[in-house]
């Protein structure tokens, strides 16, 4: 009898059959072999990210940015400004937008919720210099500290609304993605337009000399992905294209505050989702290319073969280490069970079932004891050995041992002479 081992252990060198050990275990060598090819490929993908991060740091993708591309910049508006005559100037500080505001310049303010009060005191004196200044989604504290007699209500959905005004720009745009922050004022000469619930999502403030304030509850209408919705870009053009300057104001600091709700995917830069496709593919082309190809079973001879009895030395020993006397029991048990049964008739499926094989050895006991000089077998005796509690100490398990030999010996001998008791030395 033998079994399959999971370890191999070399033969004396002096012995005829001694051959090499059997290594089942990868060596650093084969892992990397294996691995190197992989390595390779993520250095390069690595490299690839890195440069391409480093050759697009400079591109502009901040929301309503006049250079950005992205679905919530402005370029597009910007491109349609220029090829109507009106030059744009990004301007990144307050102090500059306070300089260069004039009658012919249009000074728009994007994030004036962001702003602090330094900028919001040089963005005040800017609109009374500016010819005119658009407001982009200002809330009440950004309202109170650019303009004198303004309400600022709560926010309503964004969605096309109409004009209902008589401001030429909003008649002629037409209905206008327009929500967000409502205004209300009881100045006389203010024009309000797009109206939800009463209140005005364009408010606009006329002024001496002909100097205006424009103020949007939102800012949809000027971003790339609305601009062909509806009156979006015609309103947005007639806003900001009265004046052959534009000022448009966006601090490095600042950040969106119109609650413009943005998913995961719109923060993504552009060209994503190709590079995400190409890195899947990559990744199924590499698991096809390192995938184990599954076949039909084959028979391989085993590298080497132990005798049963090394084996059951080896787990005896497994058990001694661990101290663990309730499985070496069992085993013992199991073992003098499946040796019974045949000789009892009973199949070796219901060997360890004790309601069959303790009333088959009952019905062939002859009355003597086998267990030297003790009692005559019966059923108790026969359940406490055969399918008894464990051992508390190795004294009880070596006289377990020898008591499942002698029951053993007593099935298998005709001799009515008692056999001498062989120690089942399973703690060595």
């Amino acid at each position: 009898m033998t079994t399959a081992p999971t370890t191999t252990t070399p033969r004396a060198p002096d012995s005829p059959s001694a051959t090499a050990p059997t290594w089942t275990s990868p060596t650093a060598r084969h892992l990397w072999r294996r691995a190197r090819g992989l390595l390779l490929a993520a250095t390069v993908l690595a490299l690839a990210g890195v440069t391409l991060a480093a050759l697009r740091s400079s591109e502009h993708t901040g929301s309503l940015d006049p250079r950005s591309a992205t679905p919530y910049g402005s370029k597009a508006l910007s491109r349609l400004l220029t090829d109507r005559g009106v030059h744009t100037t990004v301007l990144n500080t307050s102090a500059a937008a306070r300089r260069q505001t004039g009658p012919d310049t249009t000074l728009l303010v994007p994030f004036p919720n962001s702003l602090s009060e330094r900028q919001l005191s040089d963005i005040r004196a800017a609109t009374r210099r500016s010819g005119r200044t658009v407001l982009l989604a200002p809330g009440p504290a950004a309202t109170a500290a650019l303009t004198h007699g303004i309400r600022t209500t709560g926010r309503a959905p964004v969605r096309p609304t109409p004009p209902d005004c008589d401001f030429p720009a909003a008649r002629r745009a037409g209905d206008t993605d327009l929500g967000g922050y409502g205004y209300t004022t009881n100045a006389g000469r203010a024009e309000s337009c797009y109206l939800s619930d009463g209140r005005a999502n364009l408010l606009r403030l006329p002024s001496s000399a002909g100097r205006d304030t424009v103020l949007l509850g939102a800012a949809d209408p000027l971003r790339n992905k609305h601009l062909a919705d509806h009156g979006n870009a015609s309103l947005s053009l007639q806003l900001l294209g009265s004046r052959p300057h534009l000022l448009w104001y966006l601090p490095t600091d600042a950040a969106p505050a119109d609650g413009q709700e943005r998913g995961f995917f719109d923060l993504l830069p552009r060209g994503w989702s190709w590079a995400a496709i190409q890195l899947a593919l990559a990744a199924v082309l590499a698991a096809v290319w390192r995938a184990r190809r599954l076949g039909p079973l084959v028979t391989e001879p085993l590298p080497v073969t132990i005798p049963a009895a090394e084996a059951t030395e080896g787990r005896s020993r497994l058990y001694r280490k661990a101290n663990d006397r309730g499985h070496a029991a069992d085993a013992l048990r199991a073992a003098t069970r499946a040796h019974l049964a045949p000789l009892l008739g009973v199949p070796l499926t219901k060997a360890h079932l004790i309601e069959v094989l303790i009333p088959a050895l009952v019905g062939q006991a002859s009355g003597r004891s086998p267990l030297g000089d003790g009692p005559p077998l019966d059923e108790p005796i026969l359940r406490e050995l055969l399918f008894g509690p464990p051992p508390q100490d190795d004294a009880t398990l070596l006289e377990l041992a020898n008591r499942l030999d002698q029951l053993e010996q007593h099935f298998t001998s005709p001799s009515d002479l008692p056999r001498p008791p062989r120690d089942k030395d399973i703690s060595s």
